[in-house]
């Protein structure tokens, strides 16, 4: 009997996929297979008629049941790219999306900052990226999981940045002391009631307390704005990540809180993201 090839498996494979629900099934397969194959994608894409050996489709059938049961591709293959570099995830942390590059992008639109804080810094992307842009520029990471602290320490000593990273277990400002030129966040911010309705790869495989505070998912930007005159320099910028209707409620928090240069930037999709607040 002859051995089925890759494309073959890949055929059965992206129809198991779509018969299950799963978005984007053809990309989703294919990229599983070339990383069970460990084939580059230009040799991957010339060797489909030839058949997998039985690691590599053992490998790929574990990867393919984890994304029948709708685990991320992410945390099936361990690692997300963020503005040009693997970043580390794992279900400890939250797996970082496109949209989130219009944080950095923003950052890096202005002069480089020399002392960078990530409230609820998760795998440290945010922290991370914007010490390996800004050389000069040292940094302080605080979450309140363990487990997300050693993502984001792995993250840091892999981008090479740990020695200018500091990384503390916390909530929010609590604790916090000195100044910051430049305060990053990307909160949970998911209200209670919209919890149900989210995709199984939010829902059941990120941590809860990455995704929603409770309430109407406001509570983290309410926590921030109480404290944040206290350490953002007068000429810094804070910069938080928001959902997609709360382009009118975040604003306000911080207005509230005194700050009167507060901003709103929408990303890729046209969709509120960033709002920005000038110290």
């Amino acid at each position: 009997m002859t051995a089925e090839s890759r494309a073959a498996l890949l055929a059965r494979a992206i129809a198991a996929l779509r018969d299950a629900g799963v978005p984007g099934p053809e990309r989703d397969a294919r990229l599983l297979l070339r990383e069970a194959s460990g084939l580059s994608a230009a040799r991957f894409s010339t060797e489909l008629a030839a058949p997998p050996g039985p690691e590599e489709h053992e490998r790929f059938s574990a990867y393919l049941a984890a994304r029948l049961a709708r685990q991320p591709v992410s945390q099936i293959l361990g690692r997300r790219a963020f503005w040009g570099r693997d970043f580390r995830v794992t279900p400890d942390v939250l797996d970082p999306r496109p949209e989130t590059e219009t944080l950095i992008e923003i950052a890096l639109e202005g002069p480089p900052r020399h002392r960078v804080l990530d409230l609820g810094t998760g795998s440290g992307i945010l922290l991370v990226t914007l010490l390996a842009e800004w050389p000069e520029a040292r940094g302080l990471g605080v979450d309140a999981s363990l487990p997300a602290l050693e993502i984001a320490r792995e993250n840091a000593a892999r981008a090479g940045v740990c020695d200018r990273s500091l990384l503390q277990h916390g909530n929010w400002l609590d604790g916090i002391t000195g100044e910051f030129d430049c305060v990053v966040a990307n909160p949970p911010y998911i209200s209670q009631s919209a919890m149900a309705g989210l995709a199984p790869e939010l829902r059941d495989w990120e941590p809860d307390m990455a995704l929603t505070p409770g309430g109407d998912g406001l509570d983290a930007y309410r926590q921030i704005a109480t404290g944040l005159a206290r350490i953002l320099t007068p000429r810094g910028i804070a910069l938080f990540e928001i959902g997609f209707d709360q382009g009118e409620s975040v604003p306000e928090i911080f207005r509230n809180a005194g700050f009167c240069e507060v901003s709103l930037r929408h990303d890729m999709n046209g969709q509120p993201r960033v709002v920005i607040v000038q110290g």
